[in-house]
Parts: C-alpha cells; sequence; structure tokens
C-alpha cells in the first residue's frame, strides 16, 4: 500500500512538472508571436511608452491582462493582443515574466530624481500626496496585487499617473486617482524619475 502511495506521489509530481514545461512553452509562443515587439523577449521595453515586465508579479500580470480582455482597463493596443488568448495563458504569461531578471537602469536626470525620492519615501505632508513607499515598499518592489514599480521607464510611469488622474484608468486601486490628482508637475516627473533608477 505506502509503494502504491508512493507510485501515486511521484506520478502527480511528474504530471506537475509535465505542465508546468507546457504553461511555460505557451507563455514563450505567445511571447515570440505577439508581445515582444513592444515589451522585449525578457519583459525589457525598450520604448519609454511601455511598460517593462520583467520581475513584475505574476498575479499582477494576469488581473491586468484580464482586464485588458474585458475592458475594464482600456487600450487599443493591448485589446486585439489579449482578445483570443485564455486565463491559463494570462497565468503562464505572468508566471514567464516574473521569473526574468530585471535589469538595473540609470536615471536620465540624477537631480530630479532626488525631488522624487523623498516624494517616494515621505510623500508630500504639505499637500497630502501619500508616500509611494507606503504601498509599493521601499524599494518599489510591489505585493502580488500591487505592481512593482522598480525600474520602470519613467515616462511609462508618468503617462499612468495621468491617467489615473484623469479617471482614464479605473482597473485599480481607486486610491491612485487621489494620489495622482495631488502631485504637483514637478512631483509626478520627480517621481517617475525616482522609480526609473530603482532595482
Amino acid at each position: 500500500m505506502r509503494f502504491v502511495l508512493l507510485l501515486a506521489g511521484a506520478l502527480l509530481v511528474a504530471a506537475g512538472a509535465c505542465h508546468g514545461a507546457d504553461d511555460k512553452a505557451r507563455a514563450e509562443e505567445i511571447v515570440q508571436g505577439k508581445c515582444f515587439i513592444c515589451h522585449g523577449a525578457d519583459g525589457e521595453s525598450s520604448s519609454p511608452v511601455f511598460p517593462r515586465l520583467a520581475g513584475q508579479h505574476a498575479r499582477y500580470i494576469e488581473r491586468q491582462l484580464a482586464d485588458y480582455k474585458s475592458g475594464k482597463r482600456a487600450s487599443s493596443t493591448m485589446k486585439p493582443m489579449v482578445d483570443d488568448l485564455s486565463p491559463a495563458d494570462f497565468k503562464a504569461l505572468g508566471a514567464y515574466f516574473e521569473a526574468r531578471k530585471p535589469q538595473a537602469h540609470k536615471v536620465d536626470d540624477p537631480e530630479l530624481a532626488q525631488v522624487g525620492r523623498f516624494v517616494f519615501v515621505r510623500g508630500n505632508p504639505y499637500s497630502g500626496v501619500a508616500a509611494c513607499a507606503g504601498c509599493h515598499g521601499a524599494n518599489g518592489g510591489g505585493t502580488e496585487t500591487l505592481p512593482r514599480l522598480a525600474g520602470q521607464h519613467a515616462q511609462y510611469t508618468e503617462n499612468q499617473l495621468r491617467a489615473f488622474n484623469k479617471r482614464e484608468r479605473t482597473n485599480d486601486n481607486a486610491v491612485m486617482h487621489a494620489i495622482a490628482s495631488k502631485l504637483s508637475e514637478l512631483e509626478l516627473k520627480a517621481v517617475s524619475s525616482y522609480i526609473s533608477g530603482l532595482d
């Protein structure tokens, strides 16, 4: 009886490994067919308008892809990319990009980034802007439900903050609407610059 249980356990592990290999192969197929054009094969987008996905949390990516497909998050670029993908594909892609090692990036304007560091770490107690680190972590690592910000293109972060401020992006935490609406132009650009240099 013990032998039968051990054999059954070994078969389950082997089946799980095969399933994992299938998911990885499927993710690689999708990335090579679609994602790499904007996000790069390893999630290191070279264009500042497309997000870097390397190291992003798998569940966060999975949810964003589902939101694009349902229309909850609007994007004329992403909608056709995900229309023929399944929830299993979203999960596989999340795992694929989370496993990619993010690269360190230099900021374009170190002085501006230092202003952004203050906002990121402490917020602005005079205007009521909350510290980014309070939710996204001291190093911008995020959580399963909140995105990793570290190393993100400054322009992409700036664009997302503007979208939150205008209520054009509504699929994520509504707290971001209030935070983005309180950022001055200098704070918005500075914190985006600082985030781009985190690793």
